[in-house]
């Protein structure tokens, strides 16, 4: 949604010295404030983008988080567009779907993904919901405009990719599911452990994917070129994610145990 908005040119221009498009309001999530923001400084937007257990930092909303996120959205007539593609990986008692928050039929949709749940990366198969309490300010229905575009750019999934998303909710599916995200919750531990006996402030991890590791001070460009140029792993430096990821670098829990093993052993020779 956002890449297509900007093609249509509707975020405005890129301000490269804020490296920020004129027309998005920025939602700064930091260690300071728990990685939720400080919704008394963030201005009225029609649009909401969200996404818990959060891609790249692996923080996830508490529930009282959330209550105070779907009663901003009401007050300012805002539609929360609310990303739960990593609610599986959720270890904490957070809620995994936005719709566990009272009102929130009133003001989000929510989307999500096989991708991060069962490997189906590629295949793309996910889905929305999107509630009929779901309306516009003039009365006008969110689901009417939401299907209307699905059908107009989308032929929708292989008969295969709906086969195989079936499987993945079936007894058998669901097992198997939990033991994947089982195995890549270990490789995140072992990731964190490896990051925090170095020194490092770690950050994430326990209800994502995603280990987050802040280098102060730094370009977050120049520490994931110097890890690749030295220990050839290939980490995502945090600016690429906006502005309030400068400084950090995210590196990723999925890969074949052996292999994060290496990269651990490579990054404390780096850095010890």
């Amino acid at each position: 949604m956002f890449d297509s908005s900007v093609i249509m040119g509707q975020t405005g221009q890129f301000q490269k010295d804020v490296e920020k498009y004129g027309k998005i309001e920025y939602m700064r999530c930091t260690p300071e404030n728990g990685f939720f923001p400080d919704l008394s400084k963030v201005s009225r937007t029609d649009i909401i983008f969200f996404c818990s257990p959060n891609n790249p930092t692996g923080s996830a909303a508490t529930r009282e988080q959330l209550t105070r996120l779907v009663q901003f959205a009401k007050d300012n007539g805002s539609i929360i567009v609310y990303d739960s593609a990593y609610a599986m990986y959720m270890s904490d008692d957070n809620p995994r779907s936005i719709f566990e928050i009272p009102g929130a039929k009133e003001v989000a949709l929510e989307t999500s993904s096989f991708s991060k749940y069962a490997g189906f990366t590629g295949v793309r198969l996910g889905w929305t919901v999107v509630p009929k309490q779901l309306l516009y300010s003039d009365g006008f229905p969110v689901v009417k405009d939401f299907n209307r575009v699905v059908c107009t750019s989308f032929n929708g999934a292989s008969n295969i990719c709906q086969a195989g998303g079936r499987a993945c909710l079936s007894p058998e599916g669901l097992k198997a599911m939990s033991e994947v995200i089982g195995f890549y919750k270990e490789n995140t531990n072992i990731i964190m452990d490896t990051f925090n006996s170095l020194g490092f402030n770690v950050y994430g991890g326990k209800n994502a994917p995603y280990v987050w590791v802040h280098f102060p001070g730094q370009s977050s460009w120049d520490v994931f070129s110097e890890i690749l140029e030295k220990t050839h792993v290939v980490t995502t430096p945090g600016s690429g994610f906006g502005p309030g990821g400068e400084g950090f670098v995210r590196v990723s829990a999925f890969g074949h145990r052996e292999n994060v093993l290496e990269a651990c052993r490579r990054f404390k020779q780096l850095y010890n």
